[in-house]
């Protein structure tokens, strides 16, 4: 099966190698008449991956039903799954198909499946495995002839140890799993977002379209997103009808990610906080720690190099020793530099004491977690106790004193 002509006719947006291998696994799958579990975070295009996977296999001739199980209330989804006979409850005035029976021959597409209630899972399972199932009040069994494609944003492997998601039906669904990756795993696909989002929504709504500064873009892939598409294409309708026709440009996007993005002050000799995901936070944190370790090491050869002090000395220091606190940190540093944006600044840090250094971080630190010193101190990899101190120690005064 061509790989071009599903993407193009599916609307799969990108050519970033992760995307790239979603599409062969849905030519892949596609034509096989196999149950298929999407999995990827909330705004990811789990939908869009099980309508092309409906659209190149067997049944696309057929009907493709579309369920939010999250939108469901509990008490009425089995009759929307499997329908029910009149009588059946207060307001079931008729009989009633469900989903699965208007789906016949066709495919039936559940979303979030992760939340649908236990009892519920037991039918879905013998759907699965059989076709059968029963309407609400009703003992007559029914045949059903479709193709299940589940989809979830949850970690079903984990709501199974939980006991909130039944495991036979978790092993019956994986039996081709597709991972659609989040928006900040391909970033490099941004640029092909942008512009068919931009077109498509000019267009319908008659406002003219000057693109979007090279820095504007740059900016915008400095940012996580995760909303993922979903959250990218309203940003772009929003900033689109706000800047009326105008070329987009950097302070734009900035003014409306000013809460999210990185805010860079007027010293960038520091490393700082900035709003990530759990795996940067522990890479930034990693980074600081290297930073530091790397200052001590280039201040302890440089006093074995003037003989000021000896080795047996050094060895005996403490973090309140007086050299550690004034002696002047040299000025060839080490440079840490991701995605080419310098986190330390070679030309900027080399005047400033190591107890400087201390009270900056902990004082942005500080701030970033809105003076929560618990959060603080598990993030700068100290007890709240030494952090404490180091507050008393630095006479650091938050304006907030919400703690909590």
């Amino acid at each position: 099966m061509n790989i071009e002509r599903i993407q193009k006719q599916s609307g799969i947006i990108g050519n970033s190698d992760k995307i790239q291998q979603v599409i062969e696994m849905v030519a892949q799958v596609a034509p096989v008449d196999i149950s298929v579990l999407v999995t990827g975070e909330s705004g990811v295009g789990k939908e869009i991956i099980a309508k092309a996977l409906h659209k190149h296999s067997k049944r696309s001739s057929q009907t493709l039903v579309i369920v939010n199980c999250g939108a469901i209330p509990e008490g009425i989804i089995e009759s929307e799954l499997f329908g029910h006979k009149k009588g059946s409850f207060t307001g079931a005035s008729e009989n009633r198909k469900g989903y699965f029976e208007e789906a016949h021959k066709g495919t039936i597409f559940l979303d979030e499946i992760g939340e649908t209630p236990l009892e519920t899972q037991v039918k879905l399972l013998r759907v699965l495995e059989s076709g059968e199932f029963m309407r609400v009040g009703e003992a007559k069994t029914r045949k059903t002839d479709v193709r299940i494609i589940a989809a979830t944003n949850k970690n079903l492997s984990k709501l199974v140890t939980e006991g909130k998601f039944r495991q036979d039906l978790y092993f019956r669904l994986q039996t081709v799993t597709i991972q659609v990756p989040s928006l900040r795993e391909r970033v490099e696909d941004i640029n092909a977002f942008i512009e068919r989002f931009s077109l498509e929504f000019t267009r319908s709504n008659d406002i003219k379209y000057r693109g979007f500064m090279p820095n504007a873009v740059r900016m915008m892939k400095k940012y996580d997103w995760p909303g993922n598409i979903r959250e990218l294409k309203h940003f772009i309708e929003k900033i689109l009808v706000i800047e009326k026709g105008e070329r987009i440009t950097e302070d734009a996007v900035a003014r409306e990610l000013n809460d999210v993005l990185p805010q860079y002050s007027s010293n960038n000799s520091l490393p700082i906080l900035i709003p990530k995901t759990s795996d940067k936070a522990e890479i930034d944190l990693i980074l600081r720690q290297l930073f530091m370790l790397k200052q001590d090491t280039e201040l302890i050869q440089k006093i074995l190099v003037s003989g000021k002090v000896s080795s047996p000395d050094i060895s005996g220091m403490t973090e309140n020793s007086s050299f550690n606190q004034n002696y002047e940190i040299p000025k060839k540093s080490m440079e840490i530099v991701e995605d080419g944006f310098k986190f330390i600044r070679d030309d900027a840090i080399g005047d400033m004491l190591m107890k400087d250094l201390e009270k900056e971080a902990i004082k942005r630190t500080l701030k970033y977690f809105n003076n929560n010193r618990r959060k603080t101190a598990q993030s700068l990899g100290m007890s709240e106790r030494t952090l404490y101190r180091k507050i008393e120690e630095f006479g650091i005064e938050p304006k907030n004193k919400k703690y909590s």
